[in-house]
C-alpha cells in the first residue's frame, strides 16, 4: 500500500515525541524477549481449506527507526507486540505469543497441562499448542481457563480440546461467573454492528504496512478462522477459591465489570505467578471500546487492582497477561499494578470533578494531562484505549450522551445537519475550500469536521472524498493509538474504494449454537421490524423436546414476548430440538425435526417481520 506522504504538521509532531517521550528506556524489549525458546516454522497459519487466517510474517516491515507515516510511540509498540514464538515466563509456565490478538499460556502439571486462553481461532490455537508440544512434549491437556468473556480468550478452544474430551471429563473447563451469558450476548445481541466496527478498529481490511497497518496497540491484529466455544464445566463465584488441575493449584479474584463483564484475575503458588487476565497489560485499555460495547467501570477496575496488590503483590516474582510480554520481580510487579491502578483511579476521579466543576465529556478530554510518572511509563500510554475516549466514556457512564445543553439536545441526524451546514457556508465547494486550508495549515481535526459535513451532503463529490481521505489519512499517521490509526486508515480506505463490509465475525455457528433458549429468543425479538409487526397478533407455543421446556411467545405492538411454561391459547405449537430451533430462527420451516400442530401461517408472519443485520452498513458516508 502507497499512501501520501506525511504533512509537515505531522513530521513536527513525530519529532516532538521523540525529543519528549522516554525512548531511552529500552527494558519492555530486553522483557519481551526473555525465556524466548523458539519462533513457529511460518509466520502465517492457515485453515483446513488453505485459506490464510493468521499471517505475522506481514509485519516484517517493522524494523529499524519509525518511518515518517507512524507515530514513533506506536511503531515501538508494534515491534514489541509482533514478536511471535514460545517463551518461558517462569519454570513449568510458557507463552506463546505473536499467534493472534491474545496470548495463550501453558502451565505444566504433573502430567498434563493447563491453557490459559485459547486465542480467538481454532487454526491459531493448534498452531500455538504444536510449537509447544515440539520443544515440551506430548502432555495432554486436563484444564482450560477462560480468563474473561471476549472472544479473543475463548475462540480457539475447539483448535485444542474437543467437546468428547470435556463431556467424558477429561478435560476441565474454567471460566468467571457469568462467562457464557457475556460471551454469547456481546457476539449476538450487537453482534452485527459490532463486528463492521470491529473491522475499522483492527484495520482487518487494511494493508499492513508504513502507509497502512502496523498493528492494535494491544496485538497485531485478528485471524479470521474459526470460532467457537465449549460451555464452562466449573465457574469461579468468589475471590479466595483454590482448585488443582493436575498438581497446579490456582488461587482465584474475582474481577467482575473491569475489562470485561465476567473477568477474573488468579494466582499460582508454587510458581510465584500472577495471571492479571486483560486489566493490567502494557497499554492503557478502553473503557468504552471504539468497536462499541457496555461502558466499563475504572472505580472497581482500580479497586480490583488494588485488592490484587494486596492478595498477591508480595508473593509475586512474576506477573504475566492474556496480551503483551510478562513483568519480573516482585518490586517490578507491585510497581506495575500500582501505575496501573493510579492510571485507572487518576481517569475516573479527575473526570468526575471535572464533571462536577461543569465541564461536558468532550470539553473534559481535550485538555487532561497525566501525572509525570504516569507519562513516563511506556505500559500507561494509549496504544489501545486512548485518555481522550476513555475520559467521554466516563462521562457516558454517569451523565449519558447528552451534554446538558438544550441546543444539543434534539439536533438533526448527520445528514440533515450536513445540508444544512454546508448551505450556511456557501455550497460544498465552499467547504471543500475551506477544508484544504485546513489541511495545509496541519489542522487535520477541523479539514475533517469540515469534509464529514461535504461527503454527507453530497456523498459523490469527487474533491470533498479526495481531500477526506488525503485528511483522514493524516488523522492515522499522528496517531499513538493502534485503534484510532486503524480507524482512520479504514475510513480512508472506504471513500477511495468502497465498503470492505465485515472482515471477521465472533458471531459464529458454533458460538450461536451455545445460546440457552432464553437468549437466542431474545436474539429474535431484536430482529423484529416493529413498524412491519405493529399490526399482528401471535401467540405461539413451543416445546423443546430434548430440553424438557416449553414457552409461550407471543407477538404483539411489535413486541415478541416469551414466558416459560406460559399460559394462554395459542395459534401454533411448534415441537422441536434446541438444534433444530437455531435452524427456524435463521428461517427454515422445511427441514426435517420440526413439529407443527395449529396455524404454520402464524409461524410463516414471524418470520417475514424479521430482519437480518447488515454487515455493510455505511460509516464515513451517508
Amino acid at each position: 500500500m502507497t499512501g501520501k506522504p506525511a504533512s509537515a504538521a505531522i513530521r513536527a509532531q513525530h519529532a516532538a515525541a521523540r525529543e519528549t517521550f522516554p525512548f531511552a528506556d529500552t527494558r519492555d524489549f530486553t522483557d519481551a524477549e526473555r525465556g524466548f525458546i523458539a519462533e513457529p516454522s511460518s509466520g502465517s497459519v492457515r485453515s483446513a481449506s488453505g485459506d490464510i487466517v493468521w499471517d505475522n510474517g506481514t509485519y516484517a516491515f517493522l524494523a529499524g527507526e519509525a518511518p515518517e507515516t507512524v507515530h514513533p510511540s506506536l511503531w515501538r509498540q508494534s515491534q514489541l507486540v509482533t514478536r511471535a514464538g514460545l517463551f518461558e515466563v517462569t519454570g513449568g509456565i510458557y507463552q506463546l505469543r505473536g499467534f493472534d490478538l491474545s496470548n495463550m499460556t501453558i502451565v505444566e502439571g504433573d502430567t498434563g497441562i493447563v491453557v490459559i486462553d485459547p486465542l480467538i481461532s481454532e487454526e491459531t490455537a493448534a498452531a500455538g499448542l504444536a510449537l509447544y508440544r515440539e520443544h515440551r512434549g506430548e502432555r495432554p491437556i486436563v484444564a482450560v481457563i477462560y480468563t474473561h468473556s471476549h472472544v479473543d480468550h475463548f475462540g480457539g478452544v475447539l483448535g485444542i480440546v474437543s467437546q468428547n474430551e470435556v463431556d467424558a471429563g477429561r478435560v476441565t473447563v474454567v471460566a468467571p461467573d457469568g462467562f457464557l451469558e457475556h460471551a454469547i450476548a456481546e457476539n449476538i445481541y450487537a453482534g452485527t454492528a459490532m463486528s463492521r466496527r470491529a473491522g475499522y478498529m483492527y484495520g482487518a481490511a487494511l494493508e499492513r504496512g508504513p502507509h497502512g497497518q502496523v498493528g492494535a496497540g494491544l496485538g497485531q491484529t485478528t485471524s479470521t478462522g474459526g470460532a467457537g466455544v465449549i460451555v464452562p464445566t466449573l465457574l469461579i463465584r468468589e475471590t479466595g477459591e483454590t482448585h488443582a488441575f493436575d498438581g497446579v493449584e490456582i488461587e482465584f479474584q474475582m474481577a467482575p465489570g473491569t475489562e470485561a463483564p465476567s473477568e477474573m484475575h488468579f494466582y499460582f503458588p508454587k510458581h510465584r505467578a500472577l495471571c492479571m487476565a486483560e486489566n493490567a497489560t502494557h497499554t492503557l485499555h478502553n473503557l468504552l471500546t471504539l468497536r462499541g460495547a457496555v461502558v466499563r467501570d475504572p472505580h472497581v477496575w482500580s479497586k480490583y487492582l488494588t485488592e490484587a496488590i494486596a492478595r498477591f503483590g508480595p508473593r509475586t516474582d512474576v506477573l504475566f497477561a492474556s496480551h503483551h510480554w510478562p513483568t519480573w520481580g516482585c518490586e517490578e510487579v507491585t510497581e506495575f499494578l500500582s501505575l496501573q491502578r493510579d492510571l485507572y483511579g487518576y481517569l475516573h476521579d479527575q473526570t468526575l470533578r471535572l464533571l462536577n466543576s461543569g465541564y461536558t465529556g468532550a470539553e473534559a478530554a481535550e485538555d487532561f494531562p497525566l501525572p509525570p510518572a504516569l507519562v513516563n511509563a511506556w505500559h500507561t500510554h494509549g496504544y489501545y484505549g486512548s485518555v481522550s475516549h476513555n475520559v467521554k466514556a466516563i462521562a457516558q457512564r454517569y451523565l449519558g450522551w447528552f451534554d446538558g445543553n438544550p441546543a444539543r439536545l434534539w439536533p438533526h441526524p448527520p445528514a440533515a445537519q450536513a445540508e444544512r451546514y454546508v448551505a450556511a457556508m456557501g455550497g460544498v465547494d465552499r467547504v471543500v475550500e475551506l477544508a484544504r486550508t485546513a489541511f495545509e495549515d496541519g489542522d487535520f481535526r477541523w479539514a475533517a469536521t469540515l469534509l464529514d459535513h461535504a461527503v454527507f451532503a453530497d456523498e459523490h463529490h469527487v474533491a470533498a472524498r479526495d481531500l477526506y481521505a488525503d485528511t483522514l489519512e493524516q488523522l492515522a499517521y499522528g496517531s499513538e493509538n493502534g485503534t484510532w490509526r486503524n480507524f482512520f486508515l479504514s475510513g480512508a480506505t472506504e471513500i477511495r474504494h468502497g465498503t470492505f463490509g465485515t472482515p471477521t465475525s465472533a458471531n459464529s455457528p458454533t458460538i450461536v449454537a451455545q445460546l440457552p433458549p432464553e437468549m437466542l429468543l431474545d436474539a429474535v425479538a431484536i430482529r423484529v421490524n416493529g413498524p412491519r409487526a405493529w399490526d399482528l397478533d401471535l401467540a405461539l407455543g413451543l416445546e423443546l423436546t430434548d430440553l424438557d421446556r416449553s414457552f409461550r411467545v407471543t407477538l404483539r405492538n411489535g413486541v415478541l414476548v416469551y414466558a416459560e411454561d406460559g399460559d394462554g391459547p395459542v395459534d401454533l405449537t411448534i415441537r422441536t430440538t434446541h438444534p433444530r430451533l437455531l435452524l427456524l430462527a435463521a428461517g427454515d420451516l422445511d427441514s426435517a425435526g420440526l413439529e407443527l400442530d395449529g396455524d404454520r401461517g402464524a409461524l410463516e408472519k414471524l418470520l417475514t417481520v424479521l430482519d437480518r443485520g447488515d454487515p455493510d452498513f455505511a460509516i464515513v458516508t451517508p
